[in-house]
C-alpha cells in the first residue's frame, strides 16, 4: 500500500543539502519536514528556503533523533559531512531500535564510506534497523544520461551489439568548503570526491537496461593521482588562508587530479572498459561533466558546458564574484554558458523523485546501499592502485580494511 505523503527530514544544511531542498520543486508525494545541522543558523536558513519554496513545513531540530521520534518524518536524507556518516547512520539505527520512532528509509549522499569497512557499517546499520536504503549519486539519474542510455540500448545496441567503453569525467576548480580538502576527513582527495560519482554513472551505461549491476564483474583497475595545481606555494597558501591555517598542502596534500581503468567481464566472458578522470585543477567556465558510451556503430556523448543557453558580459559589466550562471562559476565577463536548472541536469530532481516513490510503495531503491558499497570498493582500489604504481585485480587482497595513505595524513608525491 502506498504511503500518504512522505515527510523527509533532511541532516545537514550545506551545499548539497540546499542542492536537494531546491530539486524539491520537481518532486510529488513528500514534504520537507525538517532540517537538522549541528549550526543552528544553517538549519534555520535551509527551512527558510524550504518554506520559500513551498516544499515542504521545514523546521529545524534539536538532533537526529528528535527528527526519528517525531512521527511526521518518515525519511532521513544524510547530507552531512563524509567523516560524520557512520556517526549519523548509528544515531538514527539506535534511535529507531530503542523505539523513539519509526522510519521507512534512508538515503545518503555520495560517497557511502570513506572506505570500505565504513560503507559496508552502513549498510549492517540500516538491515539492523530494518530501513530501506537509497544511495544518492545524482549523476545515474541525470536526464541525458536516462535518455542517451535509453536510445543507445533500444536502437544501437539492439542491432550492432552492446557498448564495450564508457568515459566519465568531473571537472572542477576545488571544493567549497575547507574541511572537503583535508584528506583525513574528506577520506582522500579527487578522486574520493568525484571518482564516486564518474565510476558509478559508466557503470550505469554500461549495465543493460533493466539488468541487476552485478551482470558485470570487475577484474582489475588501473588508476594514477597527484596534486598538479594546489601545492604549489601559492595556491597552498590560499588553502591555508581560507581555512584559518588548518590546511597545509605543501606538508598534508591530497590529491587534485586522477584517473582510472577499469575492466569489466560481462555475462559472457567479454571484456568492457570504463575511464575517468577527475580534476579540482580544472580552469574553466565552471563545473564540467562529461560522459561517452561507445559500441560498434555508434557513440553517446554528453558535455554540460555546451549548454543550450549562453550570455556574454563586456569588461565594462563588473559583478561580484558568484554561482548564479553555473557551479563552481570561475568568471563574470565574457561568453559563458548557463545550466538553466542545475537541479534537473544533474539529476537531483528525478533521483529524489526515485527515492520518494521507492519509499511510498515499500520499496528499497534500485541506487542503493550496495551500489555505494561497489563504488566504495572501487575507489579504494583505485588508490591502493595508484599508491603501489600497479594494476591491481579486483577484489585486491585486504579491501576491507584499507584506507589510502591521503585519508591517513601520510601522503606527499614530493617527498617521493
Amino acid at each position: 500500500m502506498k504511503k500518504r505523503t512522505l515527510g523527509v527530514g533532511i541532516i545537514g544544511g550545506g551545499f548539497i543539502a540546499r542542492f536537494h531542498i531546491r530539486s524539491w520543486t520537481g518532486v510529488r508525494g513528500a514534504d520537507i519536514v525538517g532540517v537538522f545541522d549541528p549550526d543552528a543558523k544553517r538549519a534555520k536558513e535551509a527551512c527558510a528556503m524550504a518554506r520559500e519554496l513551498e516544499v515542504g513545513p521545514a523546521k529545524p531540530y534539536e538532533s537526529i533523533t528528535a527528527m526519528v521520534a517525531d512521527s511526521a518524518i518518515d525519511a532521513l536524507w544524510i547530507c552531512s559531512p563524509n567523516y560524520t556518516r557512520t556517526e549519523v547512520m548509528e544515531e538514527i539505527a539506535s534511535a529507531v531500535l530503542r523505539g523513539k520512532g519509526e522510519l521507512v528509509g534512508v538515503a545518503c549522499e555520495k560517497p557511502l564510506g570513506r572506505n570500505v569497512k565504513e560503507a559496508k557499517k552502513m549498510i549492517e546499520l540500516a538491515r539492523k534497523a530494518g530501513l530501506l536504503d537509497g544511495y544518492l549519486e545524482n549523476q545515474v539519474f541525470a536526464p541525458a544520461v536516462t535518455r542517451g542510455k535509453e536510445i543507445v540500448w533500444t536502437r544501437g545496441a539492439a542491432i550492432a551489439g552492446p557498448p564495450y567503453l564508457a568515459r566519465a569525467a568531473e571537472e572542477h576548480s576545488g571544493p567549497h568548503m575547507p574541511w572537503f580538502w583535508e584528506g583525513t576527513l574528506q577520506g582522500g582527495g579527487v578522486l574520493n570526491d568525484m571518482m564516486c560519482h564518474s565510476v558509478e554513472e559508466a557503470r550505469f551505461m554500461l549495465t543493460p537496461p533493466g539488468a541487476p549491476r552485478d551482470v558485470l564483474t570487475p577484474v582489475s583497475v588501473t588508476a594514477y593521482a597527484n596534486c598538479l595545481k594546489w601545492q604549489e606555494p601559492k595556491y597552498a597558501a590560499l588553502l591555508a588562508k581560507n581555512s584559518g591555517g588548518k590546511t597545509d598542502y605543501l606538508k598534508r596534500p591530497a590529491e587534485d587530479f586522477a584517473r582510472s581503468l577499469v575492466e569489466y567481464k560481462d555475462k559472457t566472458g567479454k571484456i568492457l572498459v570504463v575511464e575517468t578522470t577527475t580534476s579540482w585543477c580544472y580552469v574553466g567556465a565552471g563545473l564540467r561533466l562529461s560522459m561517452e558510451l561507445l559500441g560498434p556503430e555508434y557513440a553517446l556523448q554528453i558535455n554540460t558546458l555546451d549548454a543550450d543557453l549562453k550570455v556574454f558580459f563586456s569588461r565594462r559589466v563588473k559583478g561580484k564574484a558568484g554561482e548564479d550562471l553555473v557551479e563552481k562559476q570561475n568568471a563574470e565577463i565574457g561568453l559563458m554558458p548557463v545550466v538553466a536548472d542545475e537541479g534537473v541536469e544533474y539529476g537531483y530532481v528525478d533521483e529524489n523523485r526515485h527515492m520518494v516513490r521507492s519509499f511510498r510503495n515499500g520499496l528499497r531503491p534500485e541506487e542503493n546501499f550496495g551500489d555505494g558499497l561497489a563504488v566504495t570498493e572501487l575507489l579504494m582500489a583505485a588508490y591502493l592502485s595508484a599508491e603501489t604504481g600497479r594494476t591491481v585485480p579486483f577484489p585486491p587482497k585486504g579491501l576491507e580494511s584499507f584506507v589510502p595513505a591521503v585519508a591517513r595524513g601520510a601522503w606527499n608525491p614530493r617527498t617521493k
